[in-house]
């Protein structure tokens, strides 16, 4: 059986999800500023002090998410100049995580010595 508490963050993850996707429908810039906040950040920070109180564990990963939102940044930047040259949304859109997840790796090599 799935606890509550799993059941109460996934509903919660989704609701905000389809907010930000229903509101793209009626303004795009409200959604970008929706997208743009680092909610997956504060949701997730807040589910581990509901589940640990560990503020240690949550000061901890709040640093390092500060450096991973740096090399996440170019890819929005990356995706659309891919849509612009025609090519198609998931290929740009694949393109631009693999870009990124080699940015993650040089950020983990510097971070880490």
């Amino acid at each position: 059986m799935i606890p509550t508490l799993q059941i109460v963050k996934v509903i919660i993850s989704a609701m905000i999800i389809l907010v930000a996707t229903e509101i793209s429908n009626r303004s795009t810039t409200i959604a970008a500023i929706i997208i743009a906040l680092p909610l997956v950040s504060i949701i997730s920070l807040i589910w581990i002090w509901v589940e640990t109180k560990d503020i240690e564990q949550i000061s901890i990963i709040s640093k390092q998410v500060f450096w991973f939102v740096i090399p996440g940044l170019p890819m929005f930047l990356i995706l659309p100049f891919f849509l612009s040259k025609g090519v198609g949304f998931f290929i740009s859109l694949i393109i631009s995580c693999l870009i990124t997840v080699i940015l993650f790796y040089i950020t983990q090599k510097i971070i880490t010595n």
